[in-house]
């Protein structure tokens, strides 16, 4: 299982310079609820609804989608190995809670900051 980043969904919607390999989109991919809020503000914010609906529509329906729970928020209130700010810190807070439900998981992301936290929790990368 692969828990998609904001980062790298953004990188495929929006064209930019680097893009996920096509295999990702073949593995069975979750993520924080977050992750429909980080991608519409991104899309509305360049003013890219009209012509980029369609495809967050299609991509985010291919992700399973974990709520922000209590417990995922109280963790999310606590330290990380390394600094992380809010929204990292609920992304990571959601691996966990995967984590110790025995889900074996990789984090797919291009934000270095959520890449070294993520080592830092023996969370495994997906490469990218």
């Amino acid at each position: 299982m692969i828990y998609l980043d904001t980062s790298v969904a953004l990188a495929q919607l929006l064209a930019e310079d680097r893009v996920p390999p096509p295999t990702l989109w073949e593995e069975t991919l979750v993520s924080s609820r977050l992750l429909h809020y980080e991608v519409w503000g991104r899309v509305h914010a360049r003013n890219l609804g009209s012509t980029h609906a369609d495809a967050v529509h299609h991509l985010l329906g291919r992700v399973a989608v974990i709520e922000l729970s209590n417990r995922v928020l109280a963790r999310a209130l606590e330290p990380f190995p390394a600094p992380v700010g809010t929204l990292d810190a609920m992304h990571l807070a959601s691996l966990e809670f995967l984590r110790e439900r025995g889900q074996r998981i990789e984090l797919a992301s291009y934000d270095n900051r959520l890449q070294v936290c993520a080592r830092s929790l023996a969370i495994p990368l997906y490469p990218l």
